[in-house]
């Protein structure tokens, strides 16, 4: 397997595990992982959330960990990235008014380069206007985002993720092992037993 190397683009309150969790998973089998956020650089940190399902109408909201950025997203440059990562959470909905940030979401789908999105990270591409007659889960709440944004919506149980073409995206964290597991696929990682 030859080594990825993978942009994540975070942002505050973008949730914890979303962006833990595939940055150390990526990590550990041997890719490169540079998350970034505007206006931020390597060594700063974004605050995340930790987002659970309490049996409310929609998931509670707690304070997370501060997530060390380890590059800077002003010397990022996406055509030097063979993959991206777009955890959920808050992060997406403001992350989507930054024109930058849109045009390197753009890059990954105009060259078919492989992409994770999971739950909120939906509205980043609904906003980026990548999702026209594409397959894409997130948070039942982002349902009309993908809709609007002429996407169709993969109504899929919150442990379960889908693929088409180069997009793998999943509703919440529970998907993680799926999630994960399908990006790997897309990246060409094996993992030998």
């Amino acid at each position: 397997m030859a080594a990825k190397k993978i942009l994540m683009i975070c942002g505050d309150y973008c949730e914890d595990y979303e962006t833990m969790v595939p940055f150390q998973a990526l990590l550990a089998v041997g890719h490169t992982v540079h998350a970034v956020c505007p206006d931020k650089k390597a060594g700063d940190h974004i605050k995340t959330a930790i987002h659970d399902f309490e049996g409310a109408q929609t998931y509670s909201e707690k304070p997370g960990h501060n997530f060390v950025l380890n590059a800077s997203f002003a010397e990022v440059q996406a055509t030097q990235y063979d993959a991206l990562v777009l955890p959920g959470g808050r992060g997406p909905e403001y992350l989507r008014t930054y024109p930058a940030v849109v045009a390197m979401v753009r890059h990954f789908f105009d060259t078919n380069k492989p992409v994770a999105a999971i739950c909120h990270a939906a509205q980043l591409l609904a906003g980026a206007k990548v999702l026209k007659e594409r397959t894409c889960s997130a948070y039942p709440a982002c349902r009309a985002e993908v809709e609007l944004a002429g996407g169709i919506y993969a109504d899929i149980a919150v442990d379960s993720a889908v693929t088409e073409g180069n997009l793998v995206s999943a509703p919440a964290w529970p998907a993680h092992p799926a999630w994960i597991a399908q990006f790997l696929v897309l990246l060409g990682t094996r993992i030998q037993h």
